[in-house]
């Protein structure tokens, strides 16, 4: 059996920057540090923090008034930011830039007089912050069925806006038909779809040309950008399992397999792949890698984390 491991996988520049974010603050700041949601979603990632003595919050409410609180990489609303001044709580942001990169479209439509159609999932996270920029203005379809049911004041004033940790795939073909019920559709210049989120599913695409019988994706249940990536493989016809590390991976899975392909969600880091590198290798597998794009991005920290001072 071979294994095909993938370049680009694993962390992004917005991940790397959010858990920086938290190593800082650990060291910066009396503990304890509260984190509004999960800081990425990965279950080792944060259970890492949880055994450092980070406290990981749904809500403010949760939080004593004073404290200090870092708002996850998948963004807020602005409500929350206000119910954060209200409390007096010390804020510092770990929104990923590309997230916010989306708020403020939002907001540039608005004033321009668009109705707003994001697509992407209504219970994420980076949905709900999104949306809460401008509630009265924005829709939220999932799938290209849910396109029919839209209704807007002007078709003709339409923007369509994306969940920047979707498949590629899946969104052209919402775009698409959204496109086709309002003809006068507008679209940022730029793809909201992340760059790493991106890349990442082009690796898989080149590893079902390389001709794997299996994906193994390292990532969380509650990843976006990790569920995606096996979606793609399967619309590929290849099988695919989301695993949080090797633990998890069920030895049938492995039968009649003459080569595997093994990549990492956005928010996976890279020590649980290489526990199931050895847990293959282990089994006789061996390793080719294989780089598709070179990544070289990253995104300066907050200023908040230099400008907060501690809290007492």
């Amino acid at each position: 059996m071979k294994v095909i491991l993938v370049r680009p996988r694993g962390f992004c520049a917005g991940v790397v920057r959010a858990i920086d974010i938290v190593d800082i603050a650990l060291q910066k700041f009396p503990h304890p540090i509260y984190v509004r949601k999960e800081i990425v979603h990965n279950r080792a990632v944060v259970e890492n923090f949880k055994r450092q003595g980070v406290i990981f919050i749904d809500n403010l409410q949760e939080a004593p008034e004073g404290s200090l609180v870092i708002f996850s990489a998948h963004g807020v609303s602005p409500a929350v930011r206000q119910e954060a001044k209200e409390r007096n709580v010390h804020v510092i942001d770990a929104t990923c830039p590309l997230v916010t990169k989306v708020h403020l479209e939002v907001h540039k439509y608005v004033r321009d007089g668009y109705s707003i159609i994001l697509i992407g999932h209504r219970e994420h996270d980076e949905v709900e912050g999104t949306t809460g920029e401008a509630p009265d203005k924005i829709q939220v379809v999932g799938s290209v069925e849910e396109v029919v049911n839209l209704e807007v004041p002007d078709p003709k004033k339409v923007v369509c806006l994306t969940q920047t940790t979707l498949s590629v795939d899946e969104t052209r073909d919402i775009a698409q038909a959204i496109k086709k019920r309002f003809p006068d559709l507008v679209s940022p210049t730029k793809d909201d779809i992340c760059y790493a989120t991106q890349n990442r599913q082009d690796a898989v695409k080149e590893m079902i040309k390389a001709g794997i019988d299996l994906l193994l994706v390292v990532g969380s249940r509650n990843s976006s950008n990790s569920i995606r990536l096996c979606e793609v493989a399967r619309a590929q016809g290849v099988a695919s399992h989301l695993i949080d590390n090797a633990s998890e991976i069920q030895p049938q899975w492995l039968e009649n397999v003459d080569k595997v392909g093994l990549t990492a969600g956005a928010s996976a880091p890279d020590y649980l792949v290489e526990e199931v590198v050895r847990y293959l290798q282990n089994r006789g597998a061996t390793m080719e890698e294989l780089e598709v794009i070179k990544e070289d991005v990253s995104f300066a920290l907050p200023r908040e984390l230099l400008a907060v001072t501690s809290p007492v």
